[in-house]
Formats: C-alpha cells, structure tokens, sequence
C-alpha cells in the first residue's frame, strides 16, 4: 500500500522511485528534485565530499581542521555528504540498496549507478549512437496521431539530451517536419512559408499540426460517410437488380414446367404408337390368330400343318414380324388398339 502512494506521488518530500529500465528517466527526476531541495547536496553527489579544510588567517594557507576545532559552517558543508547519501536511499529499492550501502561517499555511489545502469564511456557512446540512428531514421506512419508520434520523438531526443548534453536542439523542428506523413504536404509547405523554423518551438509545432489533425479527421470522416452512402445505395440497386432477375428466373422457370408437362401429355397421347416389347406382341398376335382360329399354322408350300418345319417356322416368324413392324409404322396395329 505504502509503496503504491509512493509512485503515485503522494508524498512528495521523498525522491523519485529508482527505476532500472528507465534509468535516464529516473535520472533526470532524480537530478531535480534534489537541486530543488539544496543545491549543495547535488555538487556532493556529482562532485564529491566537502572536504573538511579551511582557510587560516594566520598562514593564509588551506589546511584540514580537526573536528573539534571546526566551525559550524563547515560543519555543516560537511554533513552534505550523509544528507545525500539518505536521498539516494531514499530513492533506491532494497536490492539496490544492498549493492551500495559499503561505499562511504555519495559520489562513489551516483558514479556506480551510473556505471551499473548506464555504463561506462563506451557503453554511453554506444548507446548515443543508436539514439541518433533512431533519430534519423525516424518517420511518422499515416494512421499515427500527432501526439503519438511526439510522445516517441520526445523519448528519443530527451535520452540523448542526457546521455550527451552537447547534443544540438535546434532541427528538431526540421526533423519532425520532415518525418510526417505525405498527406501532411500542404500543411508543412505553409508552416514553411510561413514561420522561422529557426526560431519555431517544437511544443508550438505540435499545436499548430494538432490544429490541422482536427480538420484532416473531420474532412476523412465527412469522405467515409459519402462512401458509405454509395455504397448502400448501390447494394440497394444490386439487390433491386437482383429481385428482378429472380421473379425473371421465377417465370421461366414456370414457362419451362409448362413446356415439360405439355411435352410429358404429348408422349402420353403418342404411347399407343410405341412399339411394343417382342414377348407382348408374339402373346398378342398368339390371341389374334386364336381367336380367328387360325391357332393351327400350316406350311406355306405344301399347306400341310405336319411338314411346317422349324425353318418355316421361323421364316415364317420372321415374315411376320416384319410384316407387323410395317403395320405398326403405318399405324394400322395402333388404330386397331
């Protein structure tokens, strides 16, 4: 609970929580707050101890005092040094802490901080190195808002402001500029045309461009509404189209039941003139010849009914049936039936 109203700020007479993964962060809060509260505690953490010399107005030289024989300004120069070791920590979690409570002097214990989180000399070039490429190289996409955007730039320039306090400022403007999206043209031409770059705050840059955000959303939105306006119009249209080639489909489809079902009575009517199936004409004509009496089959040479031989017979079959299939072409066998 204690530590949840620490990082929310709620008390304000300790120093900012260390933090390792933002350390530059943490740094620069660090470096405020206690300028803010005694300068000469910060020349102790940067610079080192007061030492415990003073001047003497006999021999005109600086010389160490003993404590008994200080005076109390210098004592109290000197009690700096335990004044900024309680703000660090104060300022350090309890793993941090037991890394650097052995060190006596508060600058021993800043400078390895510093060492540890942010490295030694090559470490820290190493690292401005990267910060610049990612300056370079820094654009903004189309669909990233204006504060996004400056969010990311302000982090990179603010580490290496820190890492390199000789890290010049003044294309910052340029830069940003430069990193917009193309749909941003008309706008940086006239802000071009318009101010000196040179003396243009980045702060008021992002203002004016948060101006012009407004508008260029207002003027997407009124764009994406026309869209979507002839959009469903269309789709009305299409479906409409739609609906009519369906009921079109509809009628044919029920023009083409009609033809089927004309064209299935039409068959019906023509089955008695289908030819019919060899077994049911041999039994029909076997009925016909029986009922005229003519059961008995004779020879068609001789005209007797023993010498009808197996090749008469089936010359004779085979005369018939053609004979009937003639019939049945002339429509006689149907007519009969």
């Amino acid at each position: 609970m204690e530590s949840e109203k620490y990082l929310k700020g709620q008390f304000m007479q300790r120093p900012p929580l260390f933090e390792s993964d933002g350390f530059i962060y943490w740094k620069n809060r660090f470096e405020t707050y206690v300028k803010s509260k005694d300068i000469d505690v910060w020349n102790v953490i940067t610079y080192g101890d007061f030492p415990p010399i003073q001047n003497n107005p006999e021999t005109k030289n600086d010389e160490i005092v003993p404590f008994d024989k200080q005076k109390d300004d210098l004592k109290k120069k000197l009690a700096k040094n335990n004044e900024a070791k309680m703000v660090i920590y104060n300022a350090l979690p309890r793993k941090e802490y037991e890394r650097i409570f052995m060190y006596k002097i508060a600058k021993e214990i800043w400078d390895n901080l510093l060492i540890t989180h942010q490295g030694n000399s090559q470490v820290k070039y190493n690292k401005i190195d990267l910060l610049v490429q990612q300056y370079e190289q820094f654009t903004i996409p189309e669909e990233e808002s204006i504060d996004n955007a400056f969010a990311r730039f302000n982090t990179i320039i603010t580490s290496l402001k820190a890492l390199d306090e000789g890290f010049s400022s003044k294309n910052y403007v340029r830069k940003f500029l430069r990193a917009l999206h193309p749909k941003w043209r008309a706008k940086v031409t006239a802000i071009e045309e318009s101010k000196d770059l040179t003396s243009l705050s980045l702060d008021e840059l992002i203002g004016n461009l948060k101006v012009y955000e407004v508008i260029i959303k207002k003027d997407s939105e009124i764009v994406k509404d026309k869209r979507e306006q002839s959009r469903s119009l269309a789709l009305k249209a299409k479906k409409e189209s739609s609906d009519d080639d369906s009921s079109t489909s509809e009628s044919e489809d029920e023009e083409y039941a009609m033809a089927v079902k004309e064209f299935k009575k039409f068959f019906k009517r023509r089955g008695r003139f289908v030819r019919q199936p060899r077994d049911e004409r041999k039994s029909l004509q076997r009925s016909r010849d029986d009922k005229n009496g003519k059961s008995e089959r004779k020879c068609f040479r001789c005209g007797d009914s023993k010498s009808f031989s197996s090749k008469s017979v089936q010359k004779t079959s085979q005369e018939n049936y053609i004979k009937s299939l003639q019939l049945e072409d002339q429509g006689v066998i149907g007519n009969e039936d």
